[in-house]
């Protein structure tokens, strides 16, 4: 049983390493507490791996894991949206700890990684294993360590990157995945040059209609300090 957990913990942690997971864990984790990442990336990696037996056996004759794929896709390049989108509390405040940040990064991680390889990775193992509850205690660890290693990663550049060029570089990570899922999953016959130029700049505008206020925010933070300054230097 033990050696089941650590061969499952183990094909997990070296499919992911630098795969989106990780990426997203990096990107989350300069947006919220490290409380907040992790119980959302444990939600969203049990309930992935805890329905991959069932998705392959029994919802995969209904649902095909290619359209899961597609809808991924597209929740993936909306997050990536909503990523740019200006909120309403300071930057400096810290994000307080409920369940819409949890609830949000679950959904993220299990739709992520519907139909994909640590899914299938689940299913393949689970299907000639005596013991699934070490194989999923396995894939979910493994989840679980690569998204800590991608937490570090993004704690320690938190404090070095402006928030602006971290919620656009959170945005353009979510928008790729997306585009790159979109692009292995749709049919053929959708992805002619006339869909792809009309979707890709549709995508465009949307972005610049975002980043306007982003950007126009970041200059009035940078320019009230000098006013300040300049102020103080005429009084005295």
């Amino acid at each position: 049983m033990f050696t089941e957990f650590i061969k499952a913990f183990c094909l997990i942690f070296i499919a992911e390493m630098g795969d989106k997971t990780q990426i997203l864990a990096m990107a989350f984790a300069t947006r919220y507490k490290v409380k907040t990442v992790l119980i959302g990336i444990f939600l969203g990696a049990f309930l992935n791996h805890g329905l991959a037996v069932a998705f392959g056996c029994y919802i995969s004759k209904y649902i095909p894991i290619n359209t899961i794929q597609i809808f991924a896709g597209f929740i993936f390049i909306a997050f990536g949206l909503w990523s740019l989108k200006i909120e309403e509390h300071s930057e400096n405040k810290k994000i307080k700890f409920n369940l819409s940040p949890i609830i949000s990064i679950a959904l993220i991680f299990f739709i992520g990684e519907l139909g994909d390889k640590t899914q299938l990775t689940a299913i393949t193992l689970s299907a000639d294993t005596l013991c699934p509850i070490c194989i999923l205690g396995g894939t979910v660890c493994g989840m679980m360590v690569t998204g800590l290693i991608g937490i570090y990663i993004g704690r320690k550049v938190e404090n070095k990157i402006p928030i602006t060029a971290i919620k656009i570089i959170t945005a353009f990570v979510f928008i790729f995945f997306g585009l790159n899922k979109l692009h292995l999953s749709l049919p053929s016959n959708l992805l002619n040059i006339q869909y792809v130029l009309s979707f890709s700049v549709a995508i465009i505008i949307t972005i610049l209609i975002l980043l306007k206020p982003l950007v126009n925010k970041k200059s009035t933070s940078s320019i009230a300090p000098q006013t300040k300054c300049i102020n103080n230097n005429i009084k005295n």
